[in-house]
């Protein structure tokens, strides 16, 4: 088989592409220096997602591995938290209060006890506003109707505030109630005679009406269908912290996928959704199971598995992970994506590989290793010059610099897999994937 990612480096030495990440980070050091039009965005300084927290987490991490001063990690937390923080209804776990808490968490890996008390003000804010969205979820489905994917998933919904309760207080009242809710959702629903997973909406995966969804859609998506869900259920069990019928949750969210499982020569993929015609036929659209991402596509859903199944002990399942992954990343239908971001290109594959080859016994952990210092010499080309290609990342024309779509997450993404180490500060709690 040929071979998409041809050039390799030693696992036992860092990957050039840390360079990247330095020179990124240096580009990033002043937030009040910051190029291009994102600074006089009104959602800059509390946008995890694309503004100024999601950078912090590039300085922070860095700070944490011992690769740079705590300074720059201070200054850009400094300049988030400066003036009004968005809590309540319009906050999420990429945006407002959830946002700057996850940063200023994420601190303590390396210094312990630091910004406690703002940490203890928008703990309480998140949490109350944790049991508002849990309490209209469950009144939602009392009431017999289908969610929205705003209710549940990794981005805005409850999914993602579940990944920063379990972080701050694993086992406390508001992350079991969390966990409660989404074993409700995945109990089946009857909409015109017809059984639907819980967590089908009636809208399009643009979170709107759409006609080319008249029925609404399953999502099985890590960032915004089923598979955040599933891997939060997954995280809590392998951190000891279970509510009733939570190993029964995680089994039909599995269920579901199996049955929506394309196997090929190739390996197996996902579909990104399904709408009401698949689901009446029976018969998934093939076509829509080629994206690899973080995001969509089989590294994200082959991730979320695998944590279920390291959660309830099913080495069929885990085998069945580890394989969609090598094999997609082993595809050279994936060689021509141009795309390195950390949510839909190369730089989050190589993170999603290389938090799984940490999980993996060999040869399996051989394979995804092999594969991640692969993966980054796409992110960081041979005899490129990283300063050149972090002032590329950074041209004016870029959308953000910011964590998910940007030249920051690109570094991010790339520090541990450089360094055949875990993430030291635990940024990516965010990503549901470890």
């Amino acid at each position: 088989m040929d071979r998409p990612y041809p050039r390799g480096h030693p696992v036992t030495e860092p990957h050039p592409a840390l360079a990247l990440a330095a020179a990124v980070a240096d580009q990033l050091a002043d937030p009040h220096r910051v190029s291009g039009t994102w600074e006089g965005q009104r959602w800059w300084r509390q946008s995890l997602a694309h503004g100024a927290p999601g950078i912090a987490l590039l300085h922070i991490e860095r700070a944490a591995a011992g690769l740079a001063s705590w300074q720059r990690a201070h200054d850009w937390l400094t300049y988030a938290a400066h003036g009004n923080l968005t809590t309540g209804s319009d906050s999420h776990l990429y945006y407002g209060a959830p946002a700057l808490a996850h940063a200023l968490t994420s601190v303590a890996a390396g210094q312990p006890g630091a910004y406690q008390r703002a940490l203890d003000r928008l703990d309480r804010a998140i949490a109350a506003d944790a049991h508002r969205r849990v309490a209209a979820a469950n009144a939602r489905i009392d009431a017999g109707r289908l969610p929205q994917l705003a209710e549940f998933d990794v981005i805005r919904g409850i999914t993602g505030l579940g990944a920063y309760l379990l972080r701050r207080d694993a086992a406390g009242e508001t992350t079991r109630a969390v966990l409660d809710y989404l074993v409700r959702l995945t109990d089946d629903v009857t909409i015109d005679g017809q059984a639907l997973p819980g967590w089908w909406t009636e809208l399009g995966p643009t979170g709107r009406a759409s006609d080319r969804f008249p029925g609404g859609h399953g999502n099985n998506g890590l960032a915004h269908g089923i598979a955040g869900p599933l891997a939060l259920l997954a995280l809590a069990t392998l951190r000891g912290i279970t509510v009733p019928g939570h190993h029964n949750a995680i089994g039909r969210i599995c269920a579901w996928l199996d049955r929506w499982r394309t196997d090929t020569d190739t390996g197996v993929s996902w579909p990104y959704w399904l709408d009401r015609a698949h689901h009446a036929t029976g018969r998934p659209d093939r076509d829509g199971a080629k994206h690899l991402g973080w995001c969509y596509g089989t590294a994200g859903l082959a991730r979320a598995q695998y944590l279920a199944a390291l959660a309830t002990g099913d080495t069929a399942r885990r085998d069945l992970a580890e394989n969609a992954l090598i094999h997609a990343l082993s595809d050279p239908a994936h060689s021509s994506t141009t795309d390195i971001t950390l949510c839909h290109g190369r730089a989050g594959l190589a993170h999603i590989a290389a938090a799984t080859a940490a999980d993996a016994s060999p040869p399996a952990a051989d394979q995804l290793r092999s594969l991640t210092s692969r993966l980054l010499d796409t992110v960081q080309p041979e005899d490129t010059d990283p300063d050149a290609l972090a002032r590329q990342l950074l041209t004016p024309s870029a959308d953000s610099p910011g964590l998910l779509e940007g030249a920051a997450g690109v570094a991010l993404a790339v520090i541990a897999p450089s360094t055949t180490a875990k993430p030291r500060s635990g940024w990516d709690s965010c990503l549901l994937i470890a």
